[in-house]
Protein backbone atom coordinates (compact mmCIF):
# COMPACT_ATOMS: atom_id res chain seq x y z
CA UNK A 1 0.00 0.00 0.00
CA UNK A 2 1.27 3.09 -1.04
CA UNK A 3 2.10 6.11 1.23
CA UNK A 4 -0.58 8.29 -0.44
CA UNK A 5 -3.01 5.68 -0.26
CA UNK A 6 -2.33 5.11 3.71
CA UNK A 7 -2.65 8.96 4.00
CA UNK A 8 -6.32 8.65 2.32
CA UNK A 9 -7.52 6.15 4.44
CA UNK A 10 -6.47 7.80 7.71
CA UNK A 11 -7.64 11.62 6.41
CA UNK A 12 -10.87 8.83 5.71
CA UNK A 13 -11.21 7.82 9.02
CA UNK A 14 -10.58 11.28 11.16
CA UNK A 15 -13.39 12.74 8.91
CA UNK A 16 -15.40 9.67 10.05
CA UNK A 17 -14.76 10.35 13.78
CA UNK A 18 -15.13 14.27 13.28
CA UNK A 19 -18.73 13.56 11.51
CA UNK A 20 -19.78 11.23 14.28
CA UNK A 21 -18.28 13.30 17.48
CA UNK A 22 -20.33 16.36 15.93
CA UNK A 23 -23.87 13.89 15.40
CA UNK A 24 -22.96 13.14 19.48
CA UNK A 25 -22.77 16.23 20.21
CA UNK A 26 -26.02 17.67 18.47
CA UNK A 27 -28.17 14.52 19.91
CA UNK A 28 -26.87 15.58 22.99
CA UNK A 29 -27.97 19.49 22.72
CA UNK A 30 -31.19 18.07 21.74
CA UNK A 31 -31.44 15.65 24.93
CA UNK A 32 -30.37 18.66 26.72
CA UNK A 33 -33.46 20.56 25.21
CA UNK A 34 -35.86 17.91 25.78
CA UNK A 35 -34.62 17.41 29.68
CA UNK A 36 -34.67 20.74 30.13
CA UNK A 37 -38.50 21.13 28.64
CA UNK A 38 -39.24 17.88 30.87
CA UNK A 39 -37.66 19.66 34.09
CA UNK A 40 -40.16 22.85 33.07
CA UNK A 41 -43.30 21.21 32.57
CA UNK A 42 -42.46 19.35 36.19
CA UNK A 43 -42.19 23.01 37.79
CA UNK A 44 -45.13 24.06 36.23
CA UNK A 45 -47.59 20.93 37.04
CA UNK A 46 -45.70 22.06 40.79
CA UNK A 47 -46.46 25.76 40.24
CA UNK A 48 -49.52 25.72 39.19
CA UNK A 49 -51.19 22.88 41.19
CA UNK A 50 -54.56 24.26 42.95
CA UNK A 51 -54.71 27.45 40.57
CA UNK A 52 -57.84 28.20 38.94
CA UNK A 53 -57.40 26.68 35.58
CA UNK A 54 -60.34 28.31 34.24
CA UNK A 55 -60.61 31.36 31.23
CA UNK A 56 -59.76 34.59 32.25
CA UNK A 57 -58.12 33.41 35.45
CA UNK A 58 -56.23 36.19 37.02
CA UNK A 59 -52.52 36.00 36.11
CA UNK A 60 -50.79 37.48 39.62
CA UNK A 61 -48.36 40.00 39.82
CA UNK A 62 -46.04 41.41 36.73
CA UNK A 63 -43.12 39.49 38.14
CA UNK A 64 -44.26 36.24 38.99
CA UNK A 65 -46.07 35.78 35.83
CA UNK A 66 -43.47 36.52 33.92
CA UNK A 67 -41.47 33.84 35.66
CA UNK A 68 -44.07 30.83 35.17
CA UNK A 69 -44.68 32.44 31.34
CA UNK A 70 -40.50 32.03 30.57
CA UNK A 71 -40.38 28.10 32.51
CA UNK A 72 -43.72 27.25 30.58
CA UNK A 73 -42.55 28.62 27.05
CA UNK A 74 -39.24 26.34 27.95
CA UNK A 75 -42.07 23.36 28.28
CA UNK A 76 -43.94 24.10 25.34
CA UNK A 77 -41.58 25.01 22.96
CA UNK A 78 -38.17 23.44 23.31
CA UNK A 79 -38.93 20.10 22.14
CA UNK A 80 -40.23 21.59 18.29
CA UNK A 81 -37.44 23.95 18.17
CA UNK A 82 -34.70 21.63 19.15
CA UNK A 83 -34.12 20.70 15.39
CA UNK A 84 -33.54 24.17 15.00
CA UNK A 85 -30.68 24.72 17.45
CA UNK A 86 -29.24 21.86 16.45
CA UNK A 87 -28.65 23.28 12.89
CA UNK A 88 -27.42 25.67 14.30
CA UNK A 89 -24.62 24.32 16.17
CA UNK A 90 -24.01 22.20 13.39
CA UNK A 91 -23.26 25.72 11.84
CA UNK A 92 -21.74 27.24 14.52
CA UNK A 93 -19.53 24.32 15.99
CA UNK A 94 -16.22 25.85 15.22
CA UNK A 95 -17.10 29.19 16.70
CA UNK A 96 -18.31 28.39 20.19
CA UNK A 97 -19.85 25.36 21.73
CA UNK A 98 -22.18 28.30 23.73
CA UNK A 99 -23.53 29.45 21.23
CA UNK A 100 -26.65 27.04 20.82
CA UNK A 101 -26.96 27.73 24.54
CA UNK A 102 -27.18 31.59 23.89
CA UNK A 103 -29.10 31.32 20.81
CA UNK A 104 -32.29 28.89 22.95
CA UNK A 105 -31.62 31.78 25.69
CA UNK A 106 -32.36 34.27 23.10
CA UNK A 107 -35.26 32.30 21.48
CA UNK A 108 -36.74 32.90 25.44
CA UNK A 109 -36.35 36.57 25.55
CA UNK A 110 -38.63 36.86 22.36
CA UNK A 111 -41.50 34.51 24.22
CA UNK A 112 -40.60 36.56 27.39
CA UNK A 113 -41.61 39.99 25.41
CA UNK A 114 -44.42 38.36 24.27
CA UNK A 115 -45.49 37.51 27.90
CA UNK A 116 -44.84 40.71 29.04
CA UNK A 117 -47.29 42.02 26.02
CA UNK A 118 -50.12 39.44 27.06
CA UNK A 119 -49.79 40.74 30.69
CA UNK A 120 -50.50 44.30 29.68
CA UNK A 121 -53.31 43.79 27.34
CA UNK A 122 -54.91 41.47 30.01
CA UNK A 123 -54.27 44.63 33.25
CA UNK A 124 -55.16 47.19 30.60
CA UNK A 125 -58.49 45.02 29.21
CA UNK A 126 -59.10 44.40 32.96
CA UNK A 127 -58.80 48.39 33.49
CA UNK A 128 -60.65 49.81 30.87
CA UNK A 129 -64.07 47.02 31.48
CA UNK A 130 -64.10 48.25 35.25
CA UNK A 131 -63.88 44.96 36.23
CA UNK A 132 -63.92 40.81 35.59
CA UNK A 133 -66.57 40.57 32.52
CA UNK A 134 -69.01 37.22 33.69
CA UNK A 135 -69.00 33.80 32.17
CA UNK A 136 -72.86 34.07 32.05
CA UNK A 137 -72.61 37.42 30.47
CA UNK A 138 -69.82 38.47 27.74
CA UNK A 139 -67.17 36.10 29.12
CA UNK A 140 -67.87 33.10 27.15
CA UNK A 141 -68.20 35.34 23.89
CA UNK A 142 -64.75 36.69 24.52
CA UNK A 143 -63.32 33.31 24.72
CA UNK A 144 -65.26 32.13 21.75
CA UNK A 145 -64.42 35.01 19.73
CA UNK A 146 -61.06 34.55 20.64
CA UNK A 147 -60.86 31.08 19.69
CA UNK A 148 -62.36 31.94 16.23
CA UNK A 149 -59.94 34.54 15.85
CA UNK A 150 -56.70 31.67 16.44
CA UNK A 151 -58.87 29.80 14.18
CA UNK A 152 -59.27 32.44 10.82
CA UNK A 153 -55.71 32.99 11.57
CA UNK A 154 -54.70 29.49 11.06
CA UNK A 155 -55.55 30.11 7.33
CA UNK A 156 -53.85 33.35 6.46
CA UNK A 157 -50.68 34.46 4.48
CA UNK A 158 -48.67 35.99 7.52
CA UNK A 159 -48.99 32.08 9.22
CA UNK A 160 -47.64 30.32 6.49
CA UNK A 161 -44.50 32.66 5.80
CA UNK A 162 -43.82 32.50 9.94
CA UNK A 163 -44.62 28.77 9.79
CA UNK A 164 -42.15 28.02 7.07
CA UNK A 165 -39.20 29.49 8.75
CA UNK A 166 -40.08 27.52 11.92
CA UNK A 167 -40.20 24.18 9.23
CA UNK A 168 -37.28 24.85 7.13
CA UNK A 169 -34.73 27.48 9.19
CA UNK A 170 -31.59 26.53 7.09
CA UNK A 171 -32.77 29.60 4.74
CA UNK A 172 -33.48 32.00 7.74
CA UNK A 173 -29.94 30.59 9.13
CA UNK A 174 -27.89 31.73 6.68
CA UNK A 175 -29.67 34.97 5.55
CA UNK A 176 -29.23 36.38 9.40
CA UNK A 177 -26.17 34.70 9.91
CA UNK A 178 -24.03 36.95 13.01
CA UNK A 179 -21.01 35.64 14.57
CA UNK A 180 -19.96 35.79 18.03
CA UNK A 181 -22.11 35.11 20.97
CA UNK A 182 -24.27 37.98 20.50
CA UNK A 183 -24.86 37.06 17.53
CA UNK A 184 -26.17 34.10 18.59
CA UNK A 185 -28.80 35.96 21.00
CA UNK A 186 -29.79 38.04 17.80
CA UNK A 187 -30.49 35.04 15.85
CA UNK A 188 -31.93 33.20 18.63
CA UNK A 189 -34.15 36.61 19.05
CA UNK A 190 -35.17 36.88 15.57
CA UNK A 191 -35.88 33.09 15.22
CA UNK A 192 -38.28 33.49 18.49
CA UNK A 193 -39.99 36.44 16.55
CA UNK A 194 -41.05 34.14 13.79
CA UNK A 195 -41.90 31.56 16.15
CA UNK A 196 -44.16 34.12 17.86
CA UNK A 197 -45.84 35.08 14.44
CA UNK A 198 -46.70 31.38 14.18
CA UNK A 199 -48.00 30.58 17.17
CA UNK A 200 -49.45 33.72 19.10
CA UNK A 201 -52.75 32.38 18.04
CA UNK A 202 -52.64 29.75 19.49
CA UNK A 203 -50.83 30.92 22.45
CA UNK A 204 -53.99 33.69 22.89
CA UNK A 205 -56.32 30.32 22.57
CA UNK A 206 -54.41 29.17 25.29
CA UNK A 207 -55.83 31.90 27.66
CA UNK A 208 -59.34 31.59 26.50
CA UNK A 209 -58.87 27.90 27.29
CA UNK A 210 -57.57 28.93 30.93
CA UNK A 211 -53.60 29.10 30.90
CA UNK A 212 -53.04 27.92 34.19
CA UNK A 213 -54.63 24.71 33.54
CA UNK A 214 -51.79 22.05 32.69
CA UNK A 215 -54.21 20.24 30.35
CA UNK A 216 -54.83 23.05 27.90
CA UNK A 217 -50.93 24.16 28.30
CA UNK A 218 -50.30 20.22 27.09
CA UNK A 219 -52.87 20.27 24.43
CA UNK A 220 -51.97 23.66 22.88
CA UNK A 221 -48.05 22.84 23.08
CA UNK A 222 -49.04 19.59 20.76
CA UNK A 223 -50.71 21.69 18.49
CA UNK A 224 -47.71 23.30 18.15
CA UNK A 225 -45.05 20.34 17.54
CA UNK A 226 -47.58 19.12 15.34
CA UNK A 227 -47.48 21.97 12.98
CA UNK A 228 -43.30 22.30 13.25
CA UNK A 229 -42.34 18.77 12.81
CA UNK A 230 -45.45 16.54 11.15
CA UNK A 231 -44.64 16.44 7.20
CA UNK A 232 -48.55 17.29 6.38
CA UNK A 233 -48.14 20.98 6.33
CA UNK A 234 -51.39 21.66 5.10
CA UNK A 235 -53.15 19.14 6.48
CA UNK A 236 -52.03 20.06 10.10
CA UNK A 237 -52.57 24.16 9.70
CA UNK A 238 -56.28 23.13 8.70
CA UNK A 239 -56.63 20.77 11.07
CA UNK A 240 -55.87 22.87 13.75
CA UNK A 241 -58.02 25.55 12.22
CA UNK A 242 -60.92 23.61 12.59
CA UNK A 243 -60.51 21.94 16.12
CA UNK A 244 -60.15 25.57 17.29
CA UNK A 245 -63.30 26.31 15.27
CA UNK A 246 -65.55 24.19 16.80
CA UNK A 247 -63.81 24.93 20.07
CA UNK A 248 -64.94 28.29 19.91
CA UNK A 249 -68.49 27.56 18.69
CA UNK A 250 -68.89 25.10 21.48
CA UNK A 251 -67.66 27.48 24.34
CA UNK A 252 -70.34 30.03 22.98
CA UNK A 253 -73.15 27.56 22.74
CA UNK A 254 -72.79 24.51 25.08
CA UNK A 255 -69.61 25.05 26.94
CA UNK A 256 -70.46 22.11 28.82
CA UNK A 257 -69.30 20.11 26.47
CA UNK A 258 -65.92 20.96 25.77
CA UNK A 259 -63.96 18.30 28.04
CA UNK A 260 -61.40 19.71 30.12
CA UNK A 261 -62.65 23.31 30.01
CA UNK A 262 -63.17 24.67 33.82
CA UNK A 263 -66.64 26.90 33.66
CA UNK A 264 -66.30 29.59 36.24
CA UNK A 265 -69.05 29.86 38.53
CA UNK A 266 -71.98 31.88 37.34
CA UNK A 267 -71.52 35.80 38.13
CA UNK A 268 -67.84 34.28 39.13
CA UNK A 269 -65.45 36.56 37.85
CA UNK A 270 -64.76 38.49 35.03
CA UNK A 271 -63.47 37.37 32.16
CA UNK A 272 -59.74 38.82 31.77
CA UNK A 273 -59.35 40.04 28.39
CA UNK A 274 -56.14 37.72 26.89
Amino acid sequence: MSAATREERGAGREGLAAALAASRARLSLVASLFALSAVAWWWTVGRMRGMDGGPGTDLGTLGWFLGVWVVMMAAMMFPSVSPTVALYARMSRRRSPLAPLVFASGYLLAWGATGLLAFGISAGGHGLLDGNISWSGAGRWLAGGTLLVAAAYELTPLKDVCLGKCRSPLGFLIGSWRDGLTGAVNMGVRHGAWCVGCCWALMASLFALGVMSIAWMAFVAALIAAEKVLPWRRGVTYGTAALLLALGVLIVVAPGSVPGLTIPAHGAPAMQMP
